[in-house]
């Protein structure tokens, strides 16, 4: 049975790991004014960046509409026998809501990542092991993967809280005190939805490097098959830091480093780092 694997853009992975999985990326819009371009097709994270350093507002982003679905359902159902879609946390965004009413009447199967980011990356990645190894139909696969979804544990530490802030996601009084004493916060993803954990303060490669050796410090219940980097535009020597201290900590076939999309950088802004993994 022939499945194709498709995700959107959400999901952070690399050119070379889209080539691997063969996985076709649905890009969300990113909004600027009245202007909408497609995420990491006509816009890039550092575009977004400027844009902002210029005084602009924070830009949007908008879900991918039902429309939109269908027409790449139906274009590799003519194909392939069924597909597999992977959304966003369905707590972020209408994207897995649209997907899911665009996939009735088709042998389209709907995952909800509960995720965002390579969190979402990871799910589809092992979404495409398991199509890769040929002998399961699209329904056993979907439940293995949603057995592996609540394993996930994704979070970023974020430099500054002035992109949160801009968005109206924190208050100015927060921001400003978090600012002062010098407080960078971790962001966690628990249940599909995002939440404040431990504050770290210092500098920020101070804070990360203290974040990483917290995350994985003997720790036995972590896959070691891979984890992931995820950054907006880190310092690449403090991203090597970080990749000494995850090769110090654990034993992991891969560790892989990618730049996180436009969704993460509006919400989160330049200067936020992740050490994203599967549990047992």
């Amino acid at each position: 049975m022939r499945i194709k694997l498709t995700a959107d853009s959400t999901c952070d992975l690399s050119a070379e790991l889209i080539r691997r999985y063969d996985v076709e990326i649905i890009p969300l819009r990113v909004v600027t004014g009245d202007d909408a371009y497609r995420d990491s097709i006509d816009i890039l994270p550092d575009d977004i960046f400027r844009y902002v350093a210029e005084g602009n507002d924070i830009p949007r982003t908008s879900a991918i509409n039902s429309e939109e679905y269908v027409d790449v359902f139906k274009k590799y159902l003519e194909e392939y026998d069924a597909v597999i879609h992977i959304n966003i946390s369905a707590e972020f965004s209408s994207c897995h809501q649209n997907a899911r009413l665009a996939s009735e009447d088709l042998p389209v199967y709907v995952i909800d990542s509960r995720n965002l980011s390579t969190g979402s990356g990871l799910v589809v990645m092992k979404t495409g092991d398991l199509i890769a190894e040929g002998n399961l139909d699209p329904v056993a696969i979907v439940e293995k993967v949603n057995e592996m979804i609540p394993k996930v544990e994704a979070s970023f530490v974020i430099d500054k809280l002035d992109y949160l802030h801009k968005g109206g996601r924190c208050s100015t009084v927060a921001a400003l005190g978090a600012n002062v004493l010098r407080l960078r916060p971790c962001i966690e993803v628990q249940d599909g939805k995002m939440s404040v954990g431990k504050k770290y303060r210092g500098s920020f490669d101070r804070c990360l490097r203290q974040y990483a050796t917290e995350r994985l410090k003997d720790r036995t219940d972590i896959s070691t098959d891979r984890i992931f980097i995820t950054h907006t535009g880190c310092n690449p020597a403090l991203v090597d830091e970080i990749k000494a201290i995850i090769t110090e900590l654990g034993q992991f076939d891969e560790i892989i480093e990618t730049r996180a999309g436009c969704t993460v950088s509006c919400h989160c802004g330049p200067g936020t780092l992740g050490v994203l993994f599967v549990r047992k």
